[in-house]
């Protein structure tokens, strides 16, 4: 039998692992939208270590190995912003990604009461729009342009207590 992956929060140690996943997961939509210079391919070690110490940062754990990450913070209005969801190539398409999207939620409800889910992807990004409304996110507002990439704003209100989130994946 092989390892099972856990998710926790993520640790001070795990910075390097978390930059260097984020870099291989992220060369994918840069290819697709011909744009090298997206935030998560330039986004250096300092920043993400200030990432890390301001707000909420889960991982996904294959025994040491960091096989996949997501962060966020909530603003004064109780508004959470997720961001940079990322799965390890060889482990996609198994439900890392909605075990992680669940977990952050749970986190951010929790601990730091949000109200309400915020995130943005590629509007050409299927994969992760198919993730985000299984999950009950819907698009709101206009799209918003970074550099080259037309990127879509998706919501999500926080359904009561913690925990709705991980059983919504689960059944979905």
């Amino acid at each position: 039998m092989g390892m099972s992956v856990t998710i926790s929060a993520a640790a001070d140690g795990d910075a390097e692992q978390i930059l260097k996943l984020q870099y291989l997961c992220f060369q994918s939509e840069a290819e697709a939208y011909g744009d090298y210079a997206i935030a998560p391919l330039t986004q250096s070690l300092d920043g993400l270590r200030a990432e890390m110490a301001a707000g909420c940062m889960m991982v996904a754990r294959l025994g040491d190995e960091v096989v996949g990450s997501v962060r966020g913070a909530v603003d004064s209005d109780g508004t959470a912003r997720i961001d940079r969801l990322c799965v390890h190539p060889r482990l996609q398409r198994h439900g890392l990604g909605g075990r992680l999207l669940a977990a952050i939620e749970d986190r951010l409800a929790a601990e730091r009461d949000a109200k309400r889910y915020h995130l943005v992807t590629g509007n050409r990004s299927e994969g992760n729009l198919r993730l985000y409304r299984k999950s009950g996110y819907t698009t709101s507002g206009t799209p918003e342009w970074d550099r080259k990439v037309k990127l879509t704003s998706m919501t999500k209100d926080v359904s009561g207590a913690a925990g709705g989130s991980a059983a919504a994946v689960a059944s979905a």
